[in-house]
């Protein structure tokens, strides 16, 4: 699944070449791929037509389009709201800013065959003509959905809800998951104590969505790496300098990530044009079993977890006592 670089490289992506855009039409070809929205497909088109997309904003892993009404600049009470899954993309097309069938010049008729949804545009910046949703194993889902007064505990209160708008409001489905580890009103202090008082291993905290959000499996695993911090070592004897090291280090790995466009193992994971991120190259640990730790040389191990796995370093990362 997408974690938050892959999330926010789309966000950015949006924000430059949809934003101010006004929804003209909607066509759903999977009902399914709006299952998440109340009234079903017809009432996804009527919340949408002549609503304009005046924002791109994520919070973790979550991203969503708060709607204006397309004619005066009154608070949006509601947002279209994306979960990607397993596979799903956002993709803006026409105008020359996304490439046409197999790489070859923009073609704006074409359609992608796991084409779900299609947003018809008008006015966007960039001269797009549609924003695609397209989803090869139909996990991910889009809905329009009332926006709620954020009630986080680790920022001040009045703080932006999401990254990419200051409006201290956020989809309804979205309330229950934390601020993430680049959001600039995080409070780092309060979100150690908040780890430190879970009775749970550290990388079960990391990918709790409630505790902190945007960290998957792949960038647990480097974060912990960087730390020395072996992923089952309880929170609650963890130093809290310890915490915050493994906090910091999720942070920083993500930035770098963020900055190569995110981690693309297969061309699931793309930008809004269609483009792979190379992070995958730079990763220390994981998928890397019996290759050597790029810190100390000594072959990393891959531990079976919560039904997926959890790569890391015998010697920088030492098994905690008592773990099988």
């Amino acid at each position: 699944m997408p974690e938050l670089p892959e999330v926010e490289t789309v966000r950015d992506g949006l924000d430059r070449l949809v934003v101010g855009a006004v929804v003209r039409d909607v066509e759903v070809f999977r009902d399914y791929s709006v299952r998440r929205h109340d009234g079903g497909p017809g009432s996804f088109r009527d919340q949408l037509v002549g609503r304009r997309l005046s924002a791109a904003v994520r919070r973790g892993k979550f991203l969503w389009l708060p709607l204006g009404s397309g004619v005066d600049d009154d608070a949006p009470a509601a947002a279209l709201l994306a979960h990607l899954g397993m596979s799903g993309q956002l993709l803006v097309r026409g105008a020359g800013v996304a490439p046409g069938r197999d790489g070859a010049a923009p073609d704006d008729e074409w359609r992608h065959p796991h084409l779900r949804v299609r947003l018809h545009l008008a006015g966007a910046p960039s001269g797009a003509r549609y924003l695609d949703f397209v989803d090869q194993r139909t996990f991910g889902h889009l809905s329009v959905q009332d926006l709620v007064p954020d009630g986080d505990t680790t920022a001040p209160p009045g703080a932006p809800a999401g990254y990419g708008s200051d409006l201290p409001v956020l989809p309804a489905p979205v309330a229950h998951i934390a601020r993430d580890l680049l959001d600039p009103s995080l409070d780092l202090d309060a979100l150690v104590r908040r780890v430190r008082r879970r009775r749970t291993q550290i990388k079960r905290a990391l990918l709790d969505q409630t505790v902190v959000s945007g960290v998957g499996n792949i960038y647990a695993d480097e974060a912990l790496w960087r730390a020395q911090v072996h992923w089952g070592r309880p929170t609650d004897r963890l130093p809290a300098a310890q915490v915050r090291r493994v906090l910091e280090s999720a942070a920083a790995v993500m930035r770098e990530a963020l900055a190569q466009g995110g981690t693309s193992f297969d061309d699931l994971y793309v930008n809004v044009n269609g483009q792979s991120g190379y992070f995958e190259r730079s990763l220390a640990v994981y998928g890397r079993e019996n290759e050597p730790c790029r810190r100390c040389g000594t072959l990393v191990r891959r531990d079976a977890f919560m039904n997926r796995s959890s790569f890391s370093c015998p010697v920088c990362q030492p098994r905690p006592r008592g773990l099988r």
